[in-house]
């Protein structure tokens, strides 16, 4: 295939409102990257292209735009925590033609560009981007986040999801650092309530997508040794790998990709500082990360 192996932002703009219908009107973040690869039928292979500088997904970061993009023209909203509601508006436009869909998200976002820089105009204080349609800075921080994590020492990563397991309030969690131990990483205690669980980990600090097969053997190396698993990385999780997580019969294992992973570490406040202005700002704590 010449050129750009993946279709542009603006392409994914219909079918999110149509997969965000089909799930009942709401839906995470994952759950729609997953029904529009499928309707688009996006490969594995172009799901795992990453950006040279960043490694940073680019088919997820293209789905991201057009969710923002459609976000000003009320076609859908932000829930929080990764989750994407549609509008009553949005419903109908999921029947509308794809340029009709793409013609109302950059009107509306021009409309709101230009409300901006004429409040900048009368108030100085008011900040704009340098570029009107510069990608939204919620995709930029997270983006800048997951390039470091890739780039601090792969122990020192180990570390870093040893403090979040604990501040997450596990106890008792230990970084075992051996190799040839079918992936697991450490090990801790959950305790809810009055029951305690005893979970294993995986931390993988990773470009692309995360497989079935690496899901497969982490619970065969974990199987009769703990209640529950964990895998954490930086990058994504095959939809395959998520069937296999939650597979019928077999002890279940929790995934944190690298968008959870980062919404995480910002909430605890791990390596993330989070400062409210106009909107909200947040600085990746670079010292923090290369000292864990």
């Amino acid at each position: 295939m010449s050129g750009d192996p993946l279709p542009k932002y603006d392409d994914f703009m219909r079918p999110t409102l149509q997969a965000l219908r089909e799930l009942g009107g709401s839906a995470s973040i994952e759950e729609i990257g997953d029904r529009v690869a499928a309707a688009m039928s996006l490969t594995q292979e172009q799901l795992d292209l990453t950006y040279p500088t960043s490694g940073a997904l680019i088919a997820a970061d293209r789905m991201s735009w057009a969710r923002s993009r459609m976000k000003p023209a009320g076609l859908v909203e932000s829930a929080g925590r990764g989750v994407w509601v549609l509008t009553d508006l949005g419903r109908q436009a999921a029947d509308w033609p794809s340029q009709q869909v793409k013609q109302a998200s950059v009107d509306a976002y021009k409309a709101l560009s230009a409300a901006k820089k004429a409040a900048a105009a009368s108030d100085p204080a008011v900040s704009l981007p340098a570029d009107d349609l510069a990608p939204p800075e919620a995709d930029d921080w997270s983006d800048l986040l997951l390039a470091k994590l890739k780039t601090i020492d792969p122990s020192a990563f180990e570390r870093l999801c040893q403090r979040l397991l604990r501040e997450s309030g596990f106890v008792k969690v230990e970084v075992t650092g051996k190799s040839g131990d079918g992936g697991i990483d450490g090990a801790g205690v959950l305790r809810v309530n009055l029951i305690s669980f005893q979970v294993l980990f995986q931390c993988k600090r990773y470009a692309g997508s995360v497989a079935s097969g690496t899901v497969r053997d982490f619970r065969g190396a974990m199987q009769g040794r703990a209640d529950k698993g964990l895998i954490i990385t930086t990058g994504s999780f095959t939809a395959e790998a998520r069937k296999e997580a939650t597979r019928d019969g077999a002890p279940a294992i929790d995934l944190i990709d690298g968008t959870a992973l980062c919404d995480l570490l910002k909430d605890l406040g791990l390596g993330v500082s989070v400062r409210q202005v106009v909107r909200e700002e947040i600085t990746i704590d670079h010292a923090f990360l290369d000292a864990v």
